[in-house]
């Protein structure tokens, strides 16, 4: 049975089987738990479903956080995207405007899906939704895909945090990312390999990333890093599919943002002490939603 401690060791074993990671991540949960893998897809089936509904529901106009700080991004940018797709084009405008639908979903205490965090919720939802719709690959696929993104998401836990409090912004988006990107990589057909490449990249590109809620709530900035780390992913899953390699192996990524976890001060995680949080205008959010 795997341990999750090394992406090596599942990519090695991905190689080895001539099968995806996906494959090798289905086969050994069901072993673990005692499930038959049929009974597995049927329930990440199910939490693809809910990562629809979250999208769609976040997605209408007045969905409004409880604190009222933040409410209808998902709405504006599904608005945006739907006149001429924008800068980035159709496809990518309505992965941004899904993970931020999931987001606002989230934040006006909607059933969403923690993947890995609450946090950062809209990013995996974001880019498998737009994989779904936009280029119509089969659901099966898709949904076979979040296997490949949980089985990473087990290795960064056990390697390093998905916690905001622990690790930094890095820790919830940074991992959001590099597991869609990976999940994206094998939609694609790309080899277990290039699976870890676009994890290791998505983990690069936000290395560092703080976790300074305003108000210490998860809506500002949360809600808005949620759509640049489905950028983040789509780019990382590209530039992997193109053959561009990480250089620096998945495994040592994530040692790299453990100790930058660790060495990050205790009010840039999740303290709301810190960077935004203690801007004048976060300082004032604080006080409009708690009082003064």
């Amino acid at each position: 049975m795997l341990t999750y401690n090394s992406v090596k060791e599942l990519v090695d074993l991905a190689v080895q089987n001539k099968c995806r990671i996906s494959d090798i991540c289905i086969k050994d949960q069901a072993k673990k738990m005692g499930k038959s893998e049929d009974e597995l897809f049927e329930q990440m089936e199910k939490c693809f479903d809910t990562m629809c509904e979250s999208a769609e529901w976040g997605e209408q106009e007045g969905r409004r956080s409880t604190s009222g700080l933040t409410g209808d991004e998902g709405y504006l940018m599904k608005k945006y995207a739907e006149k001429d797709g924008g800068l980035m084009g159709k496809p990518m405008s309505r992965a941004v405007s899904r993970a931020l639908a999931v987001s606002n979903c989230n934040a006006a205490m909607g059933k969403i899906v923690a993947t890995p965090t609450a946090g950062s919720c809209g990013i995996l939802p974001g880019c498998l939704i737009t994989a779904y719709k936009e280029r119509q690959m089969p659901k099966k696929d898709i949904v076979m895909s979040i296997f490949t993104a949980a089985a990473f998401g087990m290795i960064i836990a056990q390697k390093a945090s998905i916690a905001g409090a622990q690790g930094g912004c890095q820790a919830e988006c940074g991992s959001a990312s590099g597991m869609a990107a990976a999940a994206l990589v094998e939609l694609m057909g790309g080899t277990p390999q290039m699976c870890a490449d676009a994890l290791a990249i998505a983990i690069v590109n936000q290395e560092g990333l703080v976790c300074d809620p305003v108000a210490g709530l998860v809506e500002i900035p949360c809600i808005k890093r949620n759509a640049s780390g489905v950028v983040i992913a789509f780019s990382s899953a590209d530039m992997a599919l193109a053959g561009i390699e990480a250089k620096i192996p998945a495994d040592e990524c994530i040692d790299a943002m453990r100790e930058v976890g660790d060495a990050m001060s205790r009010d840039l995680k999740e303290t709301a002490t810190g960077g935004l949080a203690a801007t004048p205008t976060g300082k004032k959010y604080r006080a409009q939603v708690f009082g003064e």
